[in-house]
């Protein structure tokens, strides 16, 4: 009796947080180096530029990379009572993950399924977000616990992005990403197609040393939006580890396709 009073106070935590978030969008892929991540960044740091309140809350607890691609590694939460405080990250932007918890991200986090539930319905229910626009979700690849906590626990999720490249293999586990959605009766808002093309670092041009248009196809078959291309940039990955977002600072290609997709997407989740 005690555990399930338990239960309903952290579910009615979670709802009260909830209440004041207008829309709430998971971030996934079938597996992983797709850059899942990426895209998380890229459309929260577009929603807040373009002057929406924005949360980022990094539900990979295996590889908690957020912070580090906002710039803000090393950072920790603020608590207020029994309430965490997100860190902002930018103007607009606000963020929470286990990287800024004090968590040593230099080892394993060896935790089975139960306790990453707990994790993740802790930080649900106890961050205190404010009113939202916008609170984007990075989950880890696949379909595992931590995606199945957020869709079983969070109220009126919006819907899902799904991330892939264009090549057969990684559009197999993007299917699976959307048959996940699907069985849960998550709305997929849009499909994201990442490492489509190449940007030469010397001239700048792009070329297609890899496939292209199997996010385009995934769409089709999902009847979901397509929400764009982003190419393969080298100087991506240095954005990243430096803390720069592609929306901001990426070469013009890269740049002007992540820009394009924050604008679709915004039109398909306003």
């Amino acid at each position: 009796m005690q555990m399930n009073e338990m239960l309903k106070k952290q579910e009615e935590a979670i709802a009260a947080r909830m209440a004041s978030v207008r829309n709430k969008v998971l971030v996934m892929s079938g597996k992983g180096g797709v850059g899942k991540s990426t895209v998380s960044v890229n459309l929260a740091a577009a929603m807040a530029a373009a002057g929406k309140t924005t949360g980022l809350l990094d539900i990979d607890l295996h590889g908690p990379n957020i912070p580090r691609m906002l710039g803000v590694a090393g950072a920790r939460l603020e608590a207020e009572g029994e309430e965490l405080l997100p860190y902002e990250a930018a103007p607009n932007l606000r963020a929470c993950s286990m990287a800024l918890l004090g968590v040593d991200t230099s080892t394993a986090i060896i935790w089975r399924g139960p306790r990453k539930t707990s994790a993740i319905k802790e930080m649900l229910g106890s961050v205190k977000w404010g009113e939202l626009d916008y609170l984007f979700l990075d989950s880890p690849p696949g379909t595992g616990d931590e995606s199945l906590t957020v869709a079983q626990s969070l109220p009126g999720l919006t819907g899902a992005v799904i991330v892939t490249t264009p090549q057969e293999v990684a559009l197999d586990d993007a299917r699976r990403s959307a048959a996940f959605a699907s069985s849960l009766k998550v709305k997929v808002l849009g499909v994201v197609e990442n490492m489509s093309g190449f940007v030469c670092p010397h001239c700048g041009k792009e070329t297609h040393i890899f496939s292209s248009g199997g996010g385009e196809k995934l769409a089709a078959e999902l009847g979901a939006e397509f929400l764009g291309r982003i190419p393969l940039d080298p100087g991506a990955a240095a954005l990243a580890d430096t803390g720069k977002s592609l929306y901001d600072a990426g070469s013009g290609p890269t740049r002007d396709a992540v820009r394009a997709i924050a604008e679709k997407f915004a039109k398909v989740c306003p």
